[in-house]
């Protein structure tokens, strides 16, 4: 997720160790999510046949799924945006939502849990060995609360992130990970599947998906659509009624981009071209075959998910172009190379920001400089510093807290600002040819799976891991 820029510049002049059972390879066995759902006046119903692929050491008697739709229920003890943005994302004034569990089947037993009714646990019929499946039919209502948010009714358009109940992470010896969702960063720690999406709307739509669209129909006022996306950790789509969408390809990849209201789309289209081009050249290739870049109500600056990127409708200018790299950059760094974002934010992150950096130092025809980038990050950095330390007594540093432990503030500035300036430290620790060895290192050893920062030293050698754990611990001096 990327942070506007006016946003950082006004906080900052105020105080305010597992084995992971990740993703498998691309040529592996995954879990299959196949989804038929209907979209109607602020309601997706839906059916989700699951198909469970035990990658785990251990029999699985259970299975847990994360409902990040019900943090938008009305009573929800975390609210899922934050104070300084409610009044903005909420438009029409505070609305309600929901996700709504109707039946589970075959299973032994289902209920809502978790800290914030936020996760269904389902008792399977039968225990699943390693190596083996299980299958289980959801079926599940949706309500959307009118909010510029991941999930809801924006203003012109409607935003279907996180959509489904989603698989929790299992980690071995702890069980499955339970995400809460806290407003802090993006709360979502997800492995890899295959997805099968059915969705059926109006037919005056138009429609941006994660995936690949494979059937289109029209019957009536309604339009189905059916979509494919492998080795994905999400899925997310955007309706709109408004849109707009250019289009290009770029080496095999086809990319889209879906507006309403830009009058250099032509320039922005061409912008996530180069991207794409640049950060294949630079780290790896791009995991998917197409790429959706979506204008939509939003009161952050953007928010990625695998193949598709939500752009905020309220960044303009400059600010829209970085954002829309930023999320680019999100291709690699979180929809590729996994990590767990509520206690390792700053991997993710911090690397996007990097990521867009190079970028802008490479395409010196926008006017974005390294020196002026890193400088940015160093000033705000150290004014949350000087801020937490005159206000608390002391600024805490360290990277590996969990969402909860943050403020926003102090969040923005561990995992972008201080982010940024870890990889760049890296840059000038391991010199050009090493630094750039060891990003092209860390993705091809990483991609389709959950990497955490011991993944992260492994690639950069002994010259980087001492850099890293210091920034990490806190004991670095920048």
């Amino acid at each position: 997720m990327r942070r506007t820029l006016c946003f950082l510049l006004a906080l900052a002049i105020m105080p305010a160790p597992f084995l992971l059972s990740g993703c498998g390879e691309s040529e592996g066995e995954r879990s299959r999510y196949a989804i038929q759902a209907e979209y109607e006046e602020g309601v997706l119903s839906a059916e989700m046949n699951f198909s469970y692929y035990n990658d785990t050491e251990s029999e699985i008697s259970s299975l847990s799924f994360n409902l990040y739709g019900n943090a938008y229920r009305e009573g929800a003890v975390y609210a899922p945006v934050s104070p300084a943005f409610k009044a903005s994302a909420y438009y029409g004034g505070e609305s309600f939502g929901g996700m709504d569990i109707l039946e589970v089947s075959p299973c032994a037993g289902w209920e809502i849990a978790g800290e914030d009714e936020n996760v269904l646990r389902v008792g399977l019929e039968k225990s699943v060995a390693p190596g083996e499946r299980a299958q289980i039919t959801v079926s599940y209502e949706l309500r959307l609360a009118a909010v510029d948010h991941r999930t809801g009714i924006a203003e012109r358009a409607v935003n279907l992130g996180n959509f489904y109940p989603v698989l929790c992470v299992y980690e071995e010896p702890g069980g499955f990970y339970e995400c809460t969702y806290y407003s802090n960063g993006d709360p979502f720690y997800s492995a890899c599947a295959d997805y099968s999406v059915t969705l059926t709307a109006d037919a005056d739509y138009v429609v941006a998906s994660s995936g690949e669209t494979v059937s289109a129909a029209q019957n009536g006022a309604k339009k189905t659509y059916g979509y494919s996306l492998e080795n994905a950790r999400d899925f997310a789509l955007v309706l709109s009624r408004e849109f707009t969408v250019l289009q290009a390809e770029t080496n095999g990849i086809s990319i889209a981009y879906y507006y309403y209201e830009d009058e250099a789309a032509a320039e922005t289209l061409a912008l996530i071209e180069r991207c794409v081009t640049y950060f294949e050249d630079t780290f790896g290739e791009y995991p998917y075959r197409t790429y959706a870049a979506v204008q939509t109500g939003f009161c952050y600056g953007g928010m990625e998910y695998p193949g598709l990127a939500m752009l905020s409708d309220g960044v303009t200018g400059l600010d829209y172009l970085y954002t829309a790299v930023h999320e680019t950059a999100h291709q690699w760094w979180y929809a590729a190379v996994g990590n767990n974002q509520i206690e390792n934010g700053w991997m993710d992150e911090g690397l996007a920001e990097y990521s867009t950096l190079l970028f802008f130092e490479n395409n010196p025809e926008y006017g974005l400089t390294r020196e002026g980038l890193t400088g940015n990050a160093h000033t705000a950095y150290n004014a949350y510093c000087s801020v937490y330390s005159q206000v608390f007594g002391k600024a805490d540093t360290t990277m590996d807290r969990k969402l909860c432990d943050y403020g926003e503030y102090e969040y923005v500035n561990i995992a972008y600002n201080k982010g940024m300036i870890l990889f760049d430290t890296l840059h000038d620790a391991l010199g050009e040819r090493k630094f750039f060895s060891a990003l092209r290192r860390y993705y091809t050893a990483n991609a389709g799976k959950i990497a955490g920062p011991e993944e992260l030293c492994a690639a950069c050698g002994n010259g980087g891991t001492a850099i890293v754990r210091s920034f990490v611990d806190g004991s670095a001096v920048i």
